[in-house]
């Protein structure tokens, strides 16, 4: 293991790498929530945890291996949440969180963080399974259904089964498939929020990457809390909310609870069915 560096010393950079980048992607979080008009709380909360990441002589990542997140909680203003951040960032290289809030984020790039997994088979398995998460992922690969995707046999499906079990167990801790999910009421609660204060134009709007050729910032974005979880909801920017004309309807949810505990879902209009017109939680109809 490389020597610790010291005080007064010269950094190497590939052991400081880690605590630069971390606190470089903090920062730029920290810039864009506050842009967005979120909680100051979580505002300051990077940026604290990012002048930390700064004030570290030894490399994080050595810390993290030797104690996982744990011996991450354990430094000044690390949470859990963050902590779980900085292992996200040590794995792939970049924070899901970050991609959202600059309005990168997609299935594709999501399935990108998984080792083997690159730019062209992830659109293949998302054009091919129509799934969005990595939980959703999980399933398919679990239920041998990913084995449809073109290029996917037994050996490379087995190794996209490890990923998402690293990823989903020690990777990101936060991701809670069984524990506690906010209520479908709370849910449609900020869906009905986020639809009329972005029908009235009192929401900052992003720029996404996708489908936006010209750069335009048109896609409204709320953070909130209420009763114990953090919300960012805004449209969904994919090729089939495109495809099927429902880039004003259908509402990406994203939340996570103070132990960060973390999901996401979909509320869409039905379309048919008893409850045809409704608003309702993509796979939770009928809660």
């Amino acid at each position: 293991m490389a020597e610790a560096v010291t005080a007064g010393g010269d950094p190497d950079v590939s052991e400081r790498q880690l605590n630069e980048q971390a606190a470089e992607i903090f920062r730029e979080c920290a810039g864009i929530l506050q842009h967005q008009a979120a909680n100051p709380f979580r505002v300051n909360a990077y940026v604290r945890a990012a002048n930390v990441l700064d004030s570290l002589q030894d490399d994080v990542r050595e810390l993290l291996d030797r104690e996982g997140i744990d011996g991450l909680v354990k430094l000044p203003g690390i949470g859990k949440g963050l902590a779980a951040a900085i292992d996200e960032i040590a794995r792939t290289g970049r924070l899901s969180q970050l991609d959202r809030l600059r309005g990168e984020a997609s299935p594709e790039t999501l399935f990108q963080t998984l080792p083997g997994v690159g730019r062209k088979l992830a659109e293949d398995i998302h054009e091919t399974l129509h799934v969005d998460t990595l939980e959703a992922l999980e399933n398919a690969a679990h239920d041998g259904s990913l084995l449809t995707v073109p290029g996917i046999g037994e050996r490379r499906a087995a190794a996209i089964r490890a990923g998402l079990a690293a990823t989903l167990g020690r990777g990101q801790p936060r991701r809670s498939r069984h524990g506690p999910v906010p209520s479908v009421r709370l849910l449609l609660a900020i869906d009905a929020r986020y639809r009329k204060q972005a029908a009235t134009g009192e929401l900052p709007k992003i720029a996404p990457k996708r489908f936006n050729p010209e750069g335009k910032a048109w896609l409204p974005i709320l953070h909130a809390e209420r009763e114990g979880w953090h919300f960012t909801a805004l449209f969904s920017n994919t090729a089939r909310a495109h495809e099927f004309g429902r880039t004003d309807d259908w509402v990406v949810i994203y939340f996570y609870d103070d132990d960060h505990r973390e999901g996401q879902c979909t509320v869409v209009t039905e379309t048919h069915g008893p409850r045809q017109g409704e608003r309702v939680v993509r796979g939770r109809e009928n809660e």
